[in-house]
């Protein structure tokens, strides 16, 4: 493949400098109108392109933000990367988008290819498997501003912005107690990621509220994937004393539980309830549609940007902002859906 024209190819098809050609094409007064022209037509014929990196490295002012992701696939991380993109481009800022693929090495890389890209900031929704944020400190000695958002880490030393991680179980598994379901199984990820400890958090205040007593083998956390849901729903309903019920951390969890259920000819909501945080737009992909914790994409990634641009022009505010989920009651944990939207109950902000 050809590589890109660059202004040292224009430069020494005319035999002027770099410089002059550069200038030329800024329109600026110290180049004459007849070598301006042949700068043009040759930068066009040749189909010249300017390279925004090298132009912004130039001036010492890169205005662009890395945003490094678990999975760039998933519709929950690209629409908040859409919102995000959204808020930068208003603010003449370009984003560079990386993804850790759920993984701790790759994570590591991410954040020093965007050290090396010299971005002005970096937001960060941190892997399954990370538990050392040393990759991440090196941003505070490199004086590049870092936000976490919805799996976050570092909570002493950088804003974040999570959801009602707390509220949001807890409202979840109220709806399903509400309609009859006594065994909820509680499906989630990893035990050291900050939403599994806050949501089993208040999935666990919900079973106490309502004095139904604590099973710990109806709580399996392990990783996040749709195989994963799979297996942990099946061993579930294997118990001699199965759950009638699922709150499930993520998309993926819920609908490897939604076929475990299936496959054990077990009916959706009459025999088993499901209840996972999943996106709006993913819910009714099934039958009956899903019962959903919805995040707010576009709040997440909006917000998101708001404070690290805050800190890219000078705030050493340390900021938590929390994001409520929407309950949307639909097939899946009633017999007949409300359809209804509630918002998750406000009580004690989620600690870290």
């Amino acid at each position: 493949m050809k590589r890109p024209v660059s202004l040292k190819d224009l430069a020494e098809e005319l035999g002027v400098s770099i410089s002059t050609v550069s200038r030329a094409l800024k329109n600026s007064g110290e180049v004459s109108d007849a070598m301006k022209e042949k700068v043009r037509k040759l930068a066009k014929e040749k189909k010249y392109r300017p390279n925004p990196f090298a132009v912004s490295l130039l001036k010492n002012s890169p205005r662009i933000i890395g945003i490094i992701v678990p999975d760039i696939a998933t519709y929950y991380y690209s629409s908040i990367i859409s919102a995000i993109n959204q808020a930068a481009v208003k603010e003449g800022y370009s984003t560079i988008i990386v993804s850790s693929d759920e993984t701790y090495e790759i994570e590591k890389q991410c954040v020093e290819n965007l050290i090396n890209f010299r971005v002005e900031g970096i937001l960060a929704c941190v892997s399954q498997q990370t538990s050392d944020f040393s990759h991440f400190e090196v941003l505070f000695d490199q004086n590049i501003p870092l936000v976490f958002f919805d799996r976050v880490g570092l909570s002493e030393k950088s804003s974040c912005v999570i959801t009602d991680n707390v509220e949001s179980a807890q409202t979840a598994t109220a709806h399903l107690l509400e309609n009859g379901r006594k065994r909820i199984g509680f499906i989630g990820g990893a035990n050291h990621l900050n939403i599994v400890k806050l949501r089993k958090h208040g999935y666990l205040q919900a079973l106490r509220d309502y004095k139904i007593p604590i099973d710990k083998d109806l709580v399996v956390c392990k990783e996040i994937g749709y195989e994963l849901g799979y297996e942990a729903a099946s061993r579930l309903l294997a118990l001699a004393n199965p759950s009638d019920a699922f709150l499930c951390l993520s998309e993926s969890l819920a609908f490897g539980a939604f076929k475990a259920i299936r496959d054990k000819g077990l009916r959706i909501p009459d025999d088993v309830a499901l209840i996972g945080y999943i996106d709006e737009i993913h819910a009714d992909y099934v039958s009956p549609p899903l019962s959903a914790m919805t995040h707010q994409t576009a709040q997440i990634g909006k917000t998101s940007f708001k404070l690290l641009l805050k800190q890219i022009k000078g705030s050493t505010e340390i900021e938590k902002k929390i994001i409520p989920c929407i309950l949307t009651v639909r097939g899946s944990s009633v017999k007949k859906a409300a359809g209804n939207q509630l918002e998750a109950p406000k009580t004690t902000p989620a600690q870290e």
